[in-house]
């Protein structure tokens, strides 16, 4: 009897907490329904429509915005895993002279917060002529993160197996993409998600970055539907709601090989 009424209570606990968590896209989502200058849920169904949904793809032109979003998506996750992979696999399995110290390096970058960078990664990609580009909005995505989680799935893979395709006469581009690509994959998968919800949420390099309005991505339109004396609450909560969309069924989709790759990452370490 103590038993069952612990796992009641706990049932009761978590279905309470889930409800709690889910309470706030609950009245973004109603929110969005209405035109309103309050953020207040209500309950009556005649308020509801979907002007603000039509308002954004007609006047605020989100479906373009939803385009460069998702190009820089695609561009970010193709850039962070082709250079994590090569790194991880050259640090763990193709040590060079001082490949520590860089790998080491390349860590201690990660404790620089992106603030304190912005000027001189602004200053470069002017230079380099990638200002309002979209290789300019992805690459600042590309950071160490990869790499150390790359390289902590790499170590695990056993060097036997590596050394009996080069006593095959294998070369090591085909080690690399026929045996070290395929087995990292689970971890590969998770820094695809991990980059998927950084380049999809982020905000403060587009908004430094980008002086063409055409060029602007879904969270950096979301910031521009905020007026200065009134918002409609009811508009920004639908730009939030389309943008919640993207990384919400990313997630749904690949979220047992997201946890498949971080426990499989973890125990590498």
């Amino acid at each position: 009897m103590t038993r069952r009424l612990s796992t009641a209570a706990l049932t009761l606990l978590m279905v309470s907490m889930a409800v709690a968590s889910a309470l706030p896209f609950l009245l973004m989502a109603l929110t969005s329904l209405r035109t309103t200058r309050t953020f207040t849920l209500s309950f009556d169904f005649a308020q509801y429509h979907l002007e603000n949904y039509v308002t954004l793809f007609t006047t605020h032109e989100f479906f373009q915005r939803l385009v460069t979003t998702i190009v820089v998506v695609v561009l970010a996750c193709v850039l962070n895993i082709a250079t994590a992979t090569l790194a991880a696999f050259g640090f763990a399995k193709k040590p060079f002279p001082g490949s520590t110290a860089v790998f080491w390096t390349i860590i201690a970058s990660m404790m620089v917060p992106i603030q304190a960078t912005l000027i001189p990664l602004y200053s470069i990609m002017r230079e380099l002529g990638l200002l309002n580009t979209y290789l300019g909005l992805a690459l600042p995505l590309v950071g160490g993160f990869g790499v150390f989680l790359m390289k902590q799935f790499a170590d695990g893979i056993p060097d036997e197996l590596i050394d009996a395709a080069r006593i095959d006469g294998a070369p090591d581009r085909t080690v690399f993409l026929r045996i070290a690509v395929p087995l990292m994959r689970p971890a590969i998968i998770a820094l695809l998600i991990f980059t998927f919800l950084a380049a999809w949420n982020d905000f403060l390099w587009p908004l430094v970055s980008i002086t063409r309005p055409d060029m602007g991505t879904i969270t950096y339109a979301i910031a521009t539907l905020s007026g200065r004396s009134t918002t409609n609450y009811g508009l920004v909560t639908a730009g939030a709601t389309i943008s919640f969309l993207g990384p919400f069924l990313a997630y749904v989709i690949f979220q047992r090989r997201f946890v498949e790759g971080i426990a499989l990452s973890g125990s590498k370490t």
